[in-house]
């Protein structure tokens, strides 16, 4: 089985994507001043559409390998191949040394191409459509609404979203 990993950083400050304001008169563009994350991890079968998904306070090694048990248990029973990207976390010799105990093989994304991975293109719709020009009150709220949006989308639309029912998908499904 084909998956795709990737992470995505949400911050308290959204992307501001577009404003209003009157002829003439300042838009007024509302901040919190404060530089709260969240790392949200995601992992896409482009033939199904199957998301899975997790969120954390940190990008690291350890979250990773709990990700990556997760991911085992998700899709138990399959041969697994992940592509990703050269993160450091997912090239820290205990990440490999657990995907390899896990029978997930591990092929690697090119550098600098994130268009190759359909997870890129949902974190791209999920912060431009859904998370742009709107603040939460708690980073809690934040990312509970990024999963609620993601949780909601069915696996077709998760996969048109994803661009793998495109024509130009590199990877026939």
């Amino acid at each position: 089985m084909v998956l795709f990993e990737d992470e995505t950083i949400l911050t308290e400050r959204p992307p501001l994507r577009s404003g209003w304001a009157l002829a003439g008169e300042q838009a007024k563009v509302s901040i919190t001043g404060n530089r709260g994350k969240r790392v949200l991890y995601g992992v896409l079968n482009p033939k199904t559409g199957k998301l899975v998904t997790a969120i954390d306070e940190k990008w690291n090694q350890e979250i990773f390998k709990v990700f990556l048990n997760k991911i085992k248990s998700c899709f138990r029973g399959w041969n697994i191949i992940l592509f990703l990207d050269r993160g450091t976390i997912h090239k820290a010799k205990q990440s490999m040394e657990l995907a390899r105990d896990l029978k997930i093989e591990l092929r690697w994304l090119p550098v600098a191409c994130p268009e190759l991975n359909p997870v890129e293109e949902l974190w791209l719709h999920l912060k431009g459509e859904v998370l742009s020009n709107r603040i939460a009150k708690t980073m809690i709220e934040l990312g509970q609404k990024a999963l609620d949006y993601l949780n909601s989308l069915s696996r077709r639309e998760c996969r048109q979203k994803a661009g793998v029912l495109s024509n130009n998908f590199w990877l026939a499904t």
